[in-house]
């Protein structure tokens, strides 16, 4: 009988709606068992809890559009999808998205002004206010009627010049965003220089000495410098081929262009009959002296003067049709040297930093800025050679695609300076010595003092550890997995059993405990590497390596009811350990009496001697084989224990278990076989195995020199060689609708070869998410009428986890032990005696058997932990780290052996009198399991009509909490033990695979996943963090004195030369030019705050901002007060004392005397 609890009720009701509507919760309380929360007291509640995005990280996706603030030194980069990324001094970085997510075509800064126009591919304007820590628009003007093709700002001009497709120019007040009715039409500008309409609109700029001559850039070819005064075309300027871009030299008498035949002209202002030169870079120069060859179009130009020396000419395209096959370059001329700097990406816009920002003056250019497709490159111009800047920004992200990803959050003080030592000795050389000139903004004031750690794993089977403390990222060490095999000489060989078409190394799963530094990773190609940290480099002469034949096949399968849950002892007999495949070189390639491969790993190991860096060491390698001509399947679960010395891993085939410390394999089982006589499925394998290795197996402890019968694995039946591959994105409507049998057999079917590139899910997991997604409500019972789905599925392993607790009901104190959990919501408990320490551990077997504790959820199991009596998580167990390549003295050892936190063997263990609770998670359901008593405390149903993609028990103030992502985009999180709902936010439905394969939770209420290819997008989920997210960005905007103009010089100010200025004002203003037509853009007021730019921006920051300048300007002015009064004091004491001089001297004359 259940007992109604009130307080939990009125608990459920404060939660989020959405997640009460959505589950059957509340809490189950089993008779005889007290209830947890009379012993619990639970400090989390729902205001505890708030989601928002924090920071984004990694080079923005598909870049479009560039700008640089040289006075603020900020740089502003656009992308396809309408979002921005503005990056000032390391650290200082922010994201902004725009609405409508459509493409930006260009950026205009207002140079010192903290404001940046953006033009989108939708003919809209946005201006965009950056004088707050998060930008905001402040106003947006919709064209309607014309489409956008490019802006033109000048400096310290409120006037915006928008060129359009039809080739007219419209005028842009900036400050209150609305059209001037000043328009330059095509046909008035071109007149009768040509027949036909001029095309689109490229370029528009104004004379750097002259700002009432507009130069106009036309598609065709033509260009034209526009009087504004007269309102006419003062000069024409035609050419054959297609302009690209323009760029003026600072005096303002000649200007360069850019055409599609490769070729540069350079126009005399008052001569446009014929370019004063042209040059084509790249071509090959005839020897007749007829036109050189046509060359790929040059994209841009930019033609920089220099106070001593020559100009720079420097342009992006512009090479040989011939040169096949040749990178991207970027040219830089500079007087008689011409240099072509290779680039790795195809170039999207390059932009020259010049020490000035008037462009009448000399510019003396110091760098270059490169935007690549997929990089950000900075080339030094003053020194020899161009050397890059080293880029201090975390933009090589995706330098091999991420295939997985993990953070770990409060890590140990000591392991970001221990990584970041080590790293420090794999820096490249050769950078510029120069600080890295885009250094704007200021650090914000961090508050979190915690270290943050995230671990991203790559398609080339790399990993890269990153600093992601105080929401900053830097990389702090690197290494490759990869190095411990054997690699193709030559590009045609296929790599030795290679059954990965592409990147057979890639990343699937990372298991790392940050205390003992022990590091495990398991790989597309069924194969697991287990790394030992080491501060000295060591040549490792031969490669350990075990060989793991792990198949298995059933014949049918009858499911029991759901919640039932046998613990009947587990009858089941294994064969000593020992005898497993182990060896420390390669094997070599077997078949079996009919052809087919078998026993065959899927890659091949280094027979050299491997050097070893300092960092990661690799300690053993192990690999699962071919059987009988099928490959191995990929692994879907692993889990490391540096204080057992264990690994264990499982797929759709079974479980394996590994003594690293021994090099052996202890266990080695299809997922059947772990059930033994309790199977509640009833499976029965298809028939005997043929030719099977000896392997290891569950040992009961009392009989483990009895050795299993040859019954418990079957021949394969697919004789077809397959390959292994990965899933890019979920596509709901393509791959749901296929047949439920062809989606169960999908893991055996050839996936595309470019899949793999990108992604690493596996495909246990996929397929098992596909079915549920099928089955929306996953309503159905395990009873005898299961789908065909379920019958033709492999019950793969999908949760592993070590920990000292209790394994049997009677227990009366803990052991070690390993819980598993499986694809049918399956969770079965193996119980561990390990050695004593010392020199028997590296002798004595650890002995593995079954406990015939099987306990059931609804859906794959996800996610296991354990709580004391607290609520305290308990953390499994681990040695502290120490360096493995020095010999310590056995006194030492024994120290280190003390330090272990917990027992390693069920026969030193404590009496506790006390209960633990298991919790356990699947993608359906949570349960709160109460030990040793195996009694249900608290049931949650997380949802009925999606399921969990991940879920992490985590810590947060203190506490312990569940969070869940789940792929409809809910994120819930839910207290420990009771279950009750705290959090429930539809903050992201699941659009691609790459979200669901790399989001992951963290402590502190810290989270992230892969936004894009190239991005990490981090999140919080913590009310405190999100009050304290304000103060912890950067600010973009700091007050800056803008330069002085540049001198006009005696002779020039006397005879009226240098820049001549223009009143735009009366020009373009209402009551000259009038309004413009209604019906051609649409103004839109922003969300930003304040009108005006320089009425900085609504919120704390902006106000403060404003303070400031403002207490700066106060403060100038009443310094300059005092330095008047102090004059005018000064003043008055000299004509005092002149006029007491003159009384004196004329007190005594008379009157006739003067």
């Amino acid at each position: 009988m259940k007992k109604f609890n009130i307080r939990k009720v009125l608990d459920g009701l404060t939660a989020a709606a959405a997640a009460s509507a959505s589950s059957s919760s509340s809490s189950s309380q089993q008779p005889g068992q007290r209830p947890a929360d009379s012993d619990i007291v639970e400090s989390l509640c729902s205001e505890h809890f708030q989601l928002c995005k924090t920071v984004r990280h990694g080079f923005p996706y598909q870049p479009s559009a560039m700008a640089f603030d040289p006075v603020q030194k900020i740089l502003a980069i656009g992308t396809q999808s309408g979002s921005l990324r503005l990056f000032g001094r390391p650290g200082v970085e922010c994201y902004c998205q725009h609405d409508s997510f459509a493409g930006v075509i260009q950026l205009q800064f207002l140079i010192n002004e903290g404001a940046l126009v953006s033009a989108l591919a939708d003919d809209t304007l946005h201006l965009w206010n950056l004088r707050q820590k998060r930008p905001a628009i402040l106003h947006s003007l919709k064209f309607n009627k014309e489409r956008i093709t490019f802006c033109h700002l000048p400096f310290q001009s409120k006037w915006l010049y928008v060129g359009t497709e039809r080739g007219n120019v419209h005028i842009v007040n900036v400050e209150s965003f609305t059209l001037s009715g000043y328009v330059i039409m095509w046909n008035k500008a071109i007149e009768l220089s040509s027949k036909s309409h001029p095309g689109l609109i490229v370029h528009i700029s104004d004379n750097p000495m002259d700002e009432g001559k507009l130069l106009i850039g036309f598609e065709s070819g033509t260009l034209v410098l526009w009087d504004l005064k007269s309102k006419k075309g003062e000069y024409r300027y035609s050419y054959d081929e297609a302009i690209h871009s323009v760029a003026w030299h600072h005096e303002g008498k000649q200007f360069v262009c850019s055409h599609s035949d490769g070729s540069l002209t350079v126009w005399n202002v008052r001569s446009p009959i014929k370019p004063a030169q042209i040059i084509t870079p790249h071509a090959k120069q005839p020897k007749d002296g007829k036109k050189p060859e046509s060359c790929k179009p040059i994209l841009k130009v930019e033609y920089r003067t220099c106070k001593s020396g020559d100009p720079f000419i420097i342009f992006s395209g512009g090479l040989s049709y011939d040169t096949v096959g040749r990178r991207p370059c970027l040219t830089v001329m500079h007087g008689k040297s011409t240099a072509v700097l290779e680039m790795d990406y195809p170039i999207v816009d390059f932009l020259t930093l010049c020490e000035t920002p008037y462009a009448s003056d000399f510019q003396d250019p110091f760098a270059v800025v490169v935007l690549l497709e997929k990089d950000l490159v900075v080339v030094d111009l003053g020194q020899n050679g161009y050397p890059i800047f080293e880029n201090p920004y975390p933009l090589d992200i995706h330098e091999s695609p991420v295939t997985c990803c993990e953070y770990f959050a409060d890590c140990p003080v000591d392991l970001i300076p221990a990584l970041y030592y080590v790293g420090a000795k794999q820096k490249r050389q050769g950078y510029s010595k120069k600080e890295w000139p885009i250094n704007g903004g200021n650090w914000g004031l961090g508050t979190q003092s915690y270290p943050e750690i995230i671990i991203t794993g790559h398609a080339d089977g790399s990993l890269k550890f990153w600093d992601a403390s105080a929401i900053t990222l830097q990389v702090l060490y690197k290494m490759k997995t990869s190095k411990v095999f054997e690699k193709s000489r030559n590009k045609e060989e296929k790599p030795f059993t290679d059954i990965v078409d592409e990147d057979p190394y890639a990343i699937q799963i990372i298991s790392w405990c940050p205390e003992s530094r022990m590091l495990c990773v398991a790989g597309v190609s069924a194969h697991v590497i287990v790394y030992k940290f080491s501060k000295q480099e060591v040549t490792t002469e031969v490669i350990q390596m075990l060989e793991i034949r792990l198949h298995y096949e059933i014949n049918d399968l009858e499911s029991p009811e759901t919640d039932q849950t046998p613990t009947v002892g587990i009858s089941c007999q294994g064969s000593n350990s020992q005898t497993a495949n182990s060896q420390s070189h390669p094997s070599t390639s077997s078949t079996s009496s009919d052809g087919l491969r078998d026993n065959v790993p899927c890659l091949k190991i280094r027979s050299t001697p491997l050097k070893q860096a300092a960092g990661y060491q690799a300690e053993v390698v192990i690999q699962l084989v071919w059987v009988n001509g099928e490959p191995p399947q990929q692994i879907t679960s692993l889990a490391v224990n540096s204080s057992y010395g264990l690994l264990v891993f499982g797929n759709c085939n079974g479980i394996a278990m590994v003594d690293y410390i021994q090099k052996t394999i202890l266990l080695n089982l299809g997922t059947i076989e772990l059930y033994g006589s309790n199977d509640p499925y009833q499976r029965q394998p298809k028939s005997p195995r043929k030719a099977r290795q000896a392997s290891g197996g569950l040992c009961d402890i009392n009989e483990s020199s009895t050795v299993l019968d040859d019954h418990c694995k079957s021949p394969t039946s697919a004789k077809m060689s397959r390959k292994l591959s990965l899933p890019t994105e979920l596509k709901p409507d393509l791959e749901l609708g296929v047949e439920s049998k062809n989606r169960a057999q999908g893991i055996n079917h050839h996936l595309e070869k470019r899949q793999l590139k990108n992604h690493g899910w596996s495909m246990t997991s996929l397929y098992m998410h596909f079915t549920h997604v099928k089955d929306n409500s996953f309503s159905r019972s395990r009873s005898s009428s299961v789908t065909s789905i379920d019958k033709e599925s492999r019950e793969a392993i999908t949760a592993l986890h070590f920990s000292e607790t209790y394994t049997r009901k009677a227990d009366t104190c803990t052991s070690p032990c390993l819980w598993v959990g499986t694809t049918l919501g399956t969770v079965l408990v193996i119980v561990l005696n390990l050695p004593p320490g010392g020199e028997q551990r590296l002798t004595q077997p650890v002995i593995v058997s079954p406990s015939g504790t099987i306990l059931r959820l609804k859906g794959a199991m996800l996610r296991m932990a354990f709580l004391d009596t607290t609520g305290s998580l308990i953390h499994p167990a681990h040695d502290p780290w120490k360096e493995p390549n020095i010999q310590e003295e056995k006194d030492e050892k024994d120290k280190c052996r003390k330090l272990r936190p917990v027992s390693v063997s069920p026969s030193s263990s404590q009496e506790i009198s006390e209960t633990q609770y298991a919790v356990i998670c699947s993608e359906k359901q949570a349960k709160v399991i109460s030990l040793p008593s195996q009694n249900c405390v608290y049931k949650h149903n997380i949802t009925e009509t999606s399921f969990v993609l991940r879920a992490d028990i985590v810590g947060l103030n203190g506490s312990t909490c569940l969070a869940c992502f789940c792929a409809n985009g809910h994120i819930m999180t839910f207290s420990l033990p009771s279950l009750r709902p705290l959090l429930d936010v539809n903050y992201l439905p699941l659009t691609d695979m790459r979200i669901a394969r790399t989001f992951c939770f963290t402590n502190n209420g810290q989270a992230l996943y892969l936004v894009s290819p190239t991005e990490i997008q981090r999140i919080t989920y913590s009310q405190g963090t999100c009050e304290n997210l304000q103060e912890m960005l950067g600010e973009l905007f700091t007050p800056v004195e803008t330069p002085d103009a540049p001198n006009r010089g005696f002779f020039k100010g006397l005879f009226g030369g240098g820049a001549q200025s223009l009143d735009r004002e009366e020009l373009f203003g209402e009551s000259v030019a009038g309004k413009a037509s209604r019906s051609l853009a649409q103004h839109i007021p922003g969300t930003g705050g304040i009108e005006g730019v320089k009425g900085a921006a609504s919120g704390v920051a902006g106000e403060l901002a404003r303070a400031r300048i403002a207490l700066d300007e106060r403060g100038q002015k009443l310094s300059e007060l005092e330095e008047r009064t102090a004059a005018m004091l000064y003043s008055a004491d000299n004509f005092s004392k002149h006029a007491h001089e003159m009384m004196l001297k004329c007190k005594d004359k008379k009157w006739y005397q003067f």
